[in-house]
């Protein structure tokens, strides 16, 4: 080091030298050159020369995210230099930063004791932070107590904290409370609180409280930055309104502002999920006319849109581009979406290729990758080519993981080998790899649909009895298999069983009980399984109640099944189209075409569209029972939601106008027929 040498030639006699040797310390120190600060601190030992107070801080500070900040303060006190209070402070605050909360508050609660030091607020505050940043708001508060029994006075910091860490745990009302009380006492908040607040009743619910949290910050003359603009786009998403997410955007763009990449990913995140890819398309062009730099992030969230919108080309040309920039790489997450997309669309080439590009390249050990392509094959009943690729796995020094070996076991049962998938799953059972829920539930699901529904009871005991917890699909099948056996008694019992357990977090089984009663004609079991599901506290499906209308209406119990729907409709139940048409067509061919009548309108005025096939059905069931008049009746309703006849249905009416001798409707038939352009 030259200045050392200098330092140790020319200015050996200088009474003041020390003062220059600590000078050059603290300067390299403040200017984050630890090594040569280190290397002036070990002359100046040297040279018996005493290291000040200020110089060890300047030290402390920049390392305080180290292990060697604790070293230098140590030292500090073995060389006899007394710590400042800032000192300790800062070694405080270090200890926070490193996540080591509990050391830091030995360490405060130690020097406090053996009067060291008296703690200042700085000190307060850094640890009312990291408590409050992991969650533990109770100890903060009892921070702040011990803050005011030193006589200390909380500044705007304090609060700030303490606000922020009672909003992150979702006592929002107790922090609006004691952000009223300090900015009554005069107290100026900055806009950090302010977003804070915001975000906390973004976060937990709150959203109407947010445009008078914005009115009170602008009254105490903060404008609302880029921050605050960003929780209420990401507000507006969230709850599936990225419209206004968009308008805020404009408002953003129009005060002269210019978005970050956060609130873009934010925005074109929202926007795939409406499918509004060519919004998205002009938000990039957007996003490269203010040369913004994309992260990794932003990338995933376009890779992952375009793959699961079916636009892998799109999802490919993002890669490269990511790929090409030489800032940011694609993840094992970005490949793994690509391959899942290629998968899906049923380009299990293109994904091998892809797959093994990725292998070369970028990722040539991650199993996960070559597990989303085996499971692809797999879905296909391609057993060839999914054994080649874990044979590769092998090869590559690879471990298979549980979730290729259940892709296999899973194609052996697509492709009918049960024998296969059976040897399989005891193979799985003798290696190193635990079997899950999910390797079971896939060879029970095999069994049941060959029939075997002892051997898959079987294998059901063996799970239970290893402690293998049995989800709701599990249940399914094991009820689905007892319904084919018609084994309703014991599908019940599992059910009951299921409710016992805990599993009683999906209506599914519940569903495949009542379709098994109601391919048995058994009405009463049926909604007696439908009462057990509500008095249980789960929701039905709309699959519950379509099969409940179908099976009365296929036992000529139309009536019954009108009642039932209407009252389905009072409840607020999420009925699907199938239930009110299925209801109509057996109104019609049990002829009672008025009401039919009715509840298409009541299908209309529920927000249904109603096609040329809906309407055809009900119209050559009216016309079978020669209602001519009544199927008439529908023309108008079906012009007025912009469907018209086509030249079967008028084929029908004109068939069933003859039959039935009322040729005064010909001519209206035919009126019709020419203005719709047949």
């Amino acid at each position: 080091m030259a200045l050392c040498d200098i330092l140790s030639h020319g200015f050996r006699e200088w009474h003041s030298s020390s003062i220059i040797w600590d000078a050059l310390a603290n300067s390299y120190a403040r200017a984050q050159m630890i090594d040569d600060a280190l290397y002036v601190l070990s002359k100046m030992s040297s040279l018996n020369i005493q290291i000040s107070v200020p110089t060890y801080d300047s030290l402390l500070y920049s390392l305080r995210k180290t292990d060697m900040a604790l070293e230098i303060f140590e030292k500090m006190e073995s060389c006899g230099v007394s710590p400042s209070d800032y000192s300790h402070s800062i070694l405080i605050d270090g200890l926070c930063k490193q996540d080591k909360i509990g050391e830091a508050l030995s360490f405060f609660q130690d020097a406090r004791k053996e009067g060291k030091f008296k703690p200042l607020e700085m000190t307060f505050n850094v640890l009312m932070s990291a408590f409050c940043n992991c969650g533990f708001i109770q100890n903060a508060k009892s921070i702040l107590c011990l803050m005011l029994k030193y006589g200390l006075s909380p500044n705007k910091y304090t609060y700030s904290t303490i606000i922020h860490g009672l909003c992150k745990l979702g006592s929002i009302c107790e922090a609006f409370d004691i952000f009223q009380s300090v900015t009554e006492e005069g107290m100026e908040l900055d806009t950090v609180t302010y977003n804070s607040l915001i975000h906390g009743f973004h976060l937990h619910g709150h959203t109407r409280q947010i445009p008078r949290m914005i009115e009170i910050m602008r009254n105490q003359g903060f404008e609302p930055d880029l921050v605050t603009y960003t929780i209420l786009i990401a507000g507006h998403c969230e709850g599936g309104d990225v419209e206004e997410g968009m308008k805020i955007r404009k408002d953003i763009l129009d005060r002269g502002l210019v978005l970050n990449i956060v609130t873009y990913s934010i925005l074109i995140n929202a926007l795939f999920k409406k499918g509004l890819f060519y919004e998205v398309e002009n938000l990039l062009r957007e996003i490269c006319s203010i040369g913004l730099d994309m992260d990794v992030i932003a990338y995933s969230i376009l890779i992952h849109g375009y793959c699961k919108l079916g636009e892998i080309g799109k999802a490919l040309q993002i890669c490269n581009v990511m790929c090409s920039s030489q800032r940011v790489m694609p993840t094992s997450l970005n490949h793994a979406s690509i391959l899942l997309g290629l998968c899906k669309k049923g380009f299990l080439d293109v994904a091998r290729l892809y797959l093994e590009n990725v292998a070369t390249k970028y990722q040539p050990t991650d199993v996960v990758l070559y597990n989303v392509v085996i499971n692809g094959y797999a879905k296909v009943g391609d057993i060839g080519n999914a054994v080649q690729l874990y044979d590769q796995i092998i090869t590559a020094g690879m471990c298979p993981t549980i979730v290729t070996c259940n892709s296999l076991l899973y194609c052996y049962c697509k492709i009918g080998d049960l024998h296969a998938a059976e040897s399989y799953f005891r193979a799985i059972q003798i290696s190193d790899l635990q079997p899950t829920t999910v390797t079971y539930t896939t060879l029970m699901d095999a069994l049941s649909e060959a029939g075997k529904v002892h051997t898959m009871l079987s294998v059901f005991k063996e799970m239970i009895g290893k402690g293998i917890k049995p989800n709701a699909i599990t249940y399914s099948v094991v009820v689905k298999g007892l319904c084919k056996q018609l084994m309703f008694h014991d599908a019940r019992n599992v059910l009951d069983d299921m409710y016992v357990q805990g599993f009683n977090a999906d209506p599914i089984p519940y569903n495949i009980l009542i379709q098994g009663f109601c391919e048995a004609r058994d009405i009463k079991m049926a909604f007696r399984i439908y009462e057990l599901l509500v008095w249980r506290g789960l929701m039905p499906t709309p699959v519950t109640y379509n099969l409940l209308i179908n099976v009365l209406c296929s036992k000529g119990l139309v009536i019954h099944a009108e009642m039932e729907l209407e009252s389905f409709r009072k409840q607020g139940a999420e009925l699907r189209k199938f239930a009110y048409m299925t209801l109509i067509k057996a109104l019609c061919a049990k002829g009672m075409p008025c009401k039919a009548i009715m509840w298409v309108g009541k299908l209309l005025d529920a927000g249904f569209e109603a096609s040329i096939e809906d309407f055809s059905a009900a119209i050559n069931r009216l016309c079978k029972r020669q209602f001519t008049k009544e199927a008439l009746m529908l023309l108008p309703i079906m012009l007025s939601v912009g469907v018209y006849p086509d030249i079967q249905l008028y084929y029908v009416l004109g068939t069933a106008i003859r039959k039935s001798n009322e040729f005064f409707y010909l001519p209206i038939l035919q009126a019709l027929a020419t203005k719709t352009g047949l």
